[in-house]
């Protein structure tokens, strides 16, 4: 048997520690837990999402919990860029991982206007685009539904950046392999998937809606079966690297999801449960590599045997 396994991911121009991450709105902004937390065991960090001004988010009740999951309507609530880079930044420097920060906004002016003040500051790794924002110049149509919107807000950051670009993808679409492909066409070096899907729960006494906003986003092992779908589909469908989130829970969850053609994973809701299950997962990934005498987790991404023709293929995406 191997005594090591290969554990790097390459992103561009950044090599992560491993493949398993904190997806973000389920750590903070990472700082939190650094009393505690052991955070050279993680690829790295995905911070909650930033917007250009601060965000007091929607008004409570804004989560409850479902069967297997939970449903949120949190509102992108966060303490805004400037806060973040004078209060957050430089305790996350000091932490043994990757920072990922989270870029959530209204507009594509506003997405470019938060990447260009956290370019001018050190401590940021690479950028994850979050595109489940409604357009307020289009009437509060999420970005993440038309490809040509997300294909613009790819397009106009890339020129800003040489860091890593993941743009997270809405599960809440037609066809969600249109949306990855324009994302990769205007130079986005990786994807993920999925967010949450939309969800409602009743009070059955008082015959309210459990969350304020009515709707909300679910999370959790109930999505788990749904989100290794799409990311399959998506994996097909383009050449550069996905995050799979949705329902990870133990570490078999997170090997389904590189086996199904995710090149990394993060671990959302459950962080709720337990603050240490990534790390858990990880090692976990670590020891089934071990076991099988696999050299490189990189040998796992993709190598279902999905039992589908090319052509049956072509046809279901």
């Amino acid at each position: 048997m191997l005594n090591t396994t290969r554990t790097t991911f390459k992103l561009r121009n950044v090599e992560f520690r491993n493949r398993v991450f904190v997806a973000s709105g389920t750590f903070g902004y990472g700082d939190e837990v650094r009393n505690i937390f052991p955070y050279e065991k993680l690829g790295g960090i995905i911070t909650k999402s930033l917007s250009l001004k601060p965000r007091a988010g929607n008004p409570p009740p804004r989560i409850v919990e479902t069967s297997s999951g939970v449903l949120n309507s949190i509102g992108l609530a966060n303490i805004g860029v400037e806060a973040f880079i004078h209060a957050k930044l430089p305790v996350l420097r000091t932490l043994n991982t990757s920072i990922i920060t989270n870029i959530a906004a209204s507009s594509v002016d506003e997405y470019c206007a938060v990447l260009e003040r956290l370019e001018s500051v050190n401590g940021v790794h690479a950028y994850e685009i979050n595109v489940s924002c409604p357009n307020v110049k289009e009437g509060g149509l999420n970005f993440g539904t038309s490809a040509t919107m997300v294909a613009t807000i790819t397009k106009e950051l890339r020129r800003r950046t040489e860091k890593p670009l993941i743009v997270k993808l809405t599960p809440n679409v037609t066809h969600i392999a249109d949306i990855a492909r324009a994302a990769a066409h205007e130079g986005a070096d990786a994807v993920s998937l999925i967010n949450t899907l939309i969800g409602m729960a009743i009070d059955v006494h008082t015959r309210r809606a459990k969350l304020s906003t009515v709707t909300g986003g679910v999370s959790g092992p109930a999505i788990k079966p749904i989100a290794l779908a799409k990311v399959f589909e998506v994996s097909k469908a383009v050449s550069i690297p996905v995050f799979g989130i949705g329902g990870i829970a133990t570490v078999h969850d997170a090997l389904e999801f590189l086996l199904a053609g995710a090149s990394a994973i993060q671990v959302g809701t459950m962080n709720f449960v337990d603050p240490l299950i990534a790390v858990r997962i990880a090692d976990g990934i670590d020891e089934y590599c071990r076991i099988n005498n696999i050299e490189d987790v990189g040998m796992l991404v993709g190598s279902v045997n999905a039992n589908l023709s090319n052509s049956i293929l072509q046809t279901w995406l």
